[in-house]
């Protein structure tokens, strides 16, 4: 179960090895020593970093797994690091989840992204952009629509079998009868050689008599179903009405414009808001006015306007300003609203057009099918016609026991053929009924992943939210953090609560603010399934942790995946797992060992 890894020039790392086992896995080193580099080997492994030690044109890394072995190079070519191989990860969509997800080092964009105030949306779901889920959903409509069709027809084929089957026994019945009358027929009837001759013409004239007209009723009925089919698609289209693509995308435009124009508002009055809050909350106007300190009440020169004002108008101007924020998120949900409205209604008019498409595409075919099936007819008239002549030419020419005999005979010719196209008609009905439980189990599989796919950017968005909840508060239970609670609005900003009191990000500590960036990281993790793909979690440049707390959230995180590599300095006491000694490797000069 063991992971093993070679590295050659990667990172700050010359030379080096190590062996990976299930759970607590710490590099503890001082700067310089590789710490960081080996994550970054791990990294280039898995697919998600090009690292090449600085000042080298090659670098390679080898990782056996449980699962195989992998190999990856990089070489510099033309000034850029490019990598060859295989690595442990070559899907994009898995490559981007471990990157956001797994490898949760000072660089990871999530824990970035908290550190600086960021809306967490666009990192926590940017693994979504690359599943190309409407694609996937225009390639599953196709199937369904193709399911459908064949479903359709099969159950048609069950509901016609027992009248092809009850149609298959009379026929055998007929012959059996027929060849029983001709034998009686010949057993009292002298031939010749002529009236034999003769006979066999008409008998044949006969036969061809009746496959015209057989092919002439299956052409008129085959016609008729086109005509009928040609009709319903025609009706269709005539019903189908598409509304003007050009206003709804105009509307759509102006839409996501208003809702672009109070996000930006949103986030200067955030901006406003925060920075007024902290120099309140801090008890700092100092630092931006003159304060006259009075007994009743200070006094303050208003910074913006050089009008003199109170501490309590400025709490009740911030409590004005909350207000006003507050009403903004709420036009801003409108508007986000709208713009899913008019996203669906563009999506139904495109759908529409594309069925449009497709029913004139079908329209299309259908004529044609049509047309020829017409001239088919009309040969098969002109065959039917010819036969009927020749029948009455040489039944003038038998006598009528000659005649009985050929009528028989040559309807013996006909309720066979007749047999053998109806048991393959029974065939393939038969196979067609045969699959309908198989199309049905199908259609509903086909369903349930259309609905999946639709749903899966708002079931995400739930799941990433739960899940950072879920996380915060057993975090929160953990450790002795100085605010109540911290939570994603629905916008995915970073709401955090302090004295009962919305409190700015700012306030944070680095340590609290690395603790909300792992459990944004995690909501992730879980939301994805990214243990599913891959097994391992990386962790570095936790300096901002004192030790209690460092032991804490690594034991914290460890029941979160299957291996745990983590980087700790020698100051910090020892840790209830397996470490990896740097010493013995062989690592760059301390500008090519930037990474630590």
């Amino acid at each position: 179960m063991s992971w093993n890894i070679d590295i050659e020039r990667i990172a700050g790392i010359i030379d080096g090895s190590a062996t990976i086992e299930p759970g607590l896995n710490v590099v503890r080193g001082s700067n310089w020593q590789g710490k960081s580099s080996f994550i970054e080997s791990i990294k280039t492994a898995l697919g998600t970093s090009t690292e090449l030690t600085e000042g080298e044109d090659s670098g390679a890394v080898h990782l056996e797994t449980p699962t195989g072995a992998y190999d990856v190079t990089l070489t510099r070519e033309n000034g850029t690091v490019v990598r060859h191989g295989e690595p442990y990860l070559s899907d994009e969509y898995d490559v981007i989840r471990a990157e956001l997800f797994a490898c949760l080092d000072e660089r990871n964009e999530v824990r970035r992204a908290v550190r600086t105030g960021e809306n967490l949306e666009d990192v926590l779901l940017r693994p979504l952009d690359f599943q190309n889920i409407d694609s996937q959903i225009e390639t599953l409509q196709r199937e369904r629509e193709q399911i459908e069709t064949e479903l359709t027809q099969a159950r048609e084929a069950k509901k016609r079998i027992p009248s092809v089957q009850e149609k298959v026994t009379r026929l055998e019945d007929e012959i059996e009868d027929l060849r029983a009358k001709r034998e009686t027929i010949d057993s009292g009837a002298g031939s010749n050689d002529d009236s034999e001759s003769v006979r066999r013409q008409l008998s044949q004239a006969r036969t061809e008599q009746n496959q015209a007209k057989n092919r002439v009723e299956r052409l008129e009925q085959s016609i008729e179903r086109t005509e009928q089919r040609l009709s319903e698609r025609q009706d269709a289209l005539d019903a189908l009405e598409i509304p003007e693509y050009d206003a709804v995308e105009d509307k759509l435009s102006e839409a996501r414009e208003r809702l672009s124009q109070v996000e930006r508002d949103a986030e200067v009055l955030q901006s406003v808001y925060s920075a007024t809050e902290m120099v309140l909350s801090e008890d700092r106007i100092d630092l931006l006015t003159e304060v006259k300190r009075d007994i009743d009440e200070d006094t303050v020169t208003c910074w913006t306007c050089g009008s003199e004002t109170t501490r309590a108008d400025l709490a009740d101007q911030l409590d004005a300003l909350g207000s006003e924020l507050t009403t903004l998120r709420a036009q801003k949900e409108t508007y986000r609203d709208t713009v899913e409205e008019l996203e669906t209604q563009r999506e139904e008019i495109s759908q529409a057009r594309r069925r449009k498409t497709d029913l004139e595409e079908d329209i299309a075919e259908l004529e044609a099918t049509l047309a020829d099936r017409r001239q088919s007819l009309d040969a098969a008239s002109n065959r039917l016609e010819q036969a009927q002549a020749d029948v009455e030419r040489l039944s003038d020419r038998v006598d009528a026991t000659v005649a009985e005999l050929s009528d028989v005979e040559s309807e013996i010719k006909y309720r066979e053929a007749e047999l053998e196209d109806t048991a393959d008609e029974l065939a393939q009905l038969e196979t067609r009924a045969a699959r309908v439980d198989t199309l049905e189990t199908d259609l509903e599989s086909l369903r349930d992943d259309l609905a999946e796919l639709r749903n899966r950017k708002d079931r995400i968005k739930r799941e990433a939210r739960d899940a950072f909840d879920t996380a915060m508060q057993d975090i929160l239970a953990r450790f002795g953090t100085g605010f109540e609670t911290a939570r994603l609005t629905a916008d995915f900003d970073i709401v955090v609560a302090r004295d009962g009191r919305e409190a700015s990000l700012d306030a944070l500590s680095e340590g609290e603010l690395e603790l909300i960036g792992f459990v944004a990281a995690l909501a992730g993790r879980q939301s994805f399934d990214v243990g599913d793909t891959v097994p391992l979690m990386l962790v570095d440049g936790l300096g901002g942790l004192d030790d209690d707390n460092l032991h804490t959230l690594i034991e914290y995180l460890q029941q979160g995946t299957e291996y745990l590599v983590f980087t700790a300095y020698p100051e910090y006491t020892a840790f209830d797992g397996r470490e990896i000694d740097p010493a013995q490797w062989t690592v760059a000069n301390e500008k090519a060992a930037s990474a630590d």
